[in-house]
């Protein structure tokens, strides 16, 4: 008898196992060409025409491709770059860095732990109390809103997780 593999849980109770085939390829129909290019090929939206960008109610932005919740509002701050920059993520576990040497630079390029969309990129010019500034492209994102259930499109229970206001 071979033992069941246990699905890796982020410390704010989240199922960070990646979305099998099936999942995987209705997930990807479902994203618009742009997004495709953003989340699935690495690419970056014109700055300062993310949908996003202006968004100023509390909520929580999550993963546009699984759903996955990644920052709060209150760490989101207007950066100047022409996207949405984040001071620190909801739960360290849900974005996962990997070195960028893409355009001749080093940087870390900032992806959902659970299903690897590509979302922007992680730099150390931001605000405290972090000094971080996730840099990300409004269509890697969705916005849900204080008090509104999280998408929950891998049908795991997300949306029955309570994300804190503030």
């Amino acid at each position: 008898m071979t033992p069941m593999s246990t699905p890796a849980v982020s410390p704010s109770g989240f199922s960070l196992s990646p979305p099998d085939a099936e999942e995987r390829k209705r997930l990807e129909a479902g994203l618009t060409r742009e997004e495709a290019d953003v989340l699935l090929h690495h690419g970056t939206e014109a700055p300062f025409c993310g949908g996003l960008l202006d968004q100023k109610d509390d909520g929580v932005y999550g993963c546009r491709l699984c759903g996955l919740p990644l920052f709060r509002h209150r760490t989101k701050f207007e950066s100047g770059t022409g996207w949405p920059s984040f001071w620190a993520p909801i739960d360290e576990a849900h974005v996962k860095g990997v070195r960028d040497t893409s355009w001749g630079m080093v940087r870390i390029e900032t992806r959902c732990a659970r299903c690897d969309s590509h979302q922007g990129h992680v730099f150390p010019d931001g605000p405290p109390p972090t000094g971080l500034r996730y840099c990300i492209n409004s269509v890697s994102l969705e916005f849900t809103p204080t008090g509104a259930p999280l998408r929950d499109p891998l049908k795991r229970g997300d949306n029955a997780h309570l994300i804190p206001a503030g």
